[in-house]
């Protein structure tokens, strides 16, 4: 199905066809999507509709597990990120993953936003506190952790450490920023900054996020994207989606019959 929709802007991301098996079950169906430039797209639906599964298609994440087989394409720019000889190193480069819970790195705080940075050949201590201070000044850390850059991150709180993990991503310069339910462990101030966060963001950055909460996807996205049992339904602005679906499926997701 395709779900291009009148005026939405160049994408920085596309689906061709998409399709994903695991354990010999077909889990995403046909998934041909594109996903705009500096703006955030959300992708709702019910649990177990394939929402995270999609969003690890993007960062090929599935690489590691031997029972997964995918078809169909990626295209970031003009690279398609399942063709022949495409370098994984270099994919995951190009985008900045939140994960539901914080996973931060058992160092400082400091090393944690330079670990990057380092691993692509920054070797300067000064150019890598450059990056650092700049990089926590942009998620609203800075502030908070300049007197602490050398303590373990791991001391810091869950929502700081989702913003350090949000600053790791953003030090080697990705192209896509990709959350998965970002901030479904955190409190309501933790998530307000967050979401605050993604709207500042998305003049530099695209982001896509994968949400259960359908009040968070009316707060910040700009497109939503709609799936069920493996497929993408519709898809379409903020105000298209929510105030005038096109489908029965998602006037019922909508309307609160399923979840």
């Amino acid at each position: 199905m395709e779900t291009k929709s009148a005026g939405i802007p160049k994408a920085s991301l596309r689906a061709i066809d998409l399709n994903v098996y695991i354990g010999g079950k077909h889990i995403l169906k046909h998934i041909n999507l594109s996903i705009p430039e500096k703006s955030i797209t959300c992708i709702i639906g019910p649990s177990g509709c394939g929402k995270t599964t999609l969003l690890r298609s993007f960062n090929r994440l599935h690489d590691d597990s031997a029972d997964v087989r995918v078809t169909g394409s990626v295209i970031i720019g003009e690279e398609d990120i399942y063709g022949k000889d495409v370098e994984v190193t270099h994919i995951r480069k190009k985008m900045g993953l939140l994960a539901q819970r914080p996973t931060v790195l058992p160092m400082s705080v400091f090393e944690n936003v330079a670990y990057g940075p380092r691993l692509y050949g920054v070797k300067g201590r000064r150019q890598l506190y450059e990056i650092v201070k700049g990089r926590l000044e942009s998620v609203g850390l800075w502030d908070e952790v300049k007197d602490r850059l050398k303590t373990p991150a791991a001391g810091l709180s869950i929502g700081q450490q989702q913003r350090l993990c949000l600053a790791l991503g953003l030090a080697v310069e990705p192209e896509i920023i990709l959350g998965d339910e970002a901030t479904s462990s955190l409190d309501p101030i933790s998530t307000a900054r967050i979401e605050a966060m993604f709207l500042s963001l998305k003049r530099e950055y695209s982001l896509v996020m994968v949400t259960h909460i359908l009040r968070q996807a009316k707060r910040i996205a700009d497109y939503i994207a709609f799936m069920y049992l493996g497929e993408l339904i519709e898809f379409g602005s903020r105000d298209e989606l929510l105030n005038h679906p096109k489908e029965l499926l998602t006037k019922g997701y909508l309307d609160g019959s399923f979840s």
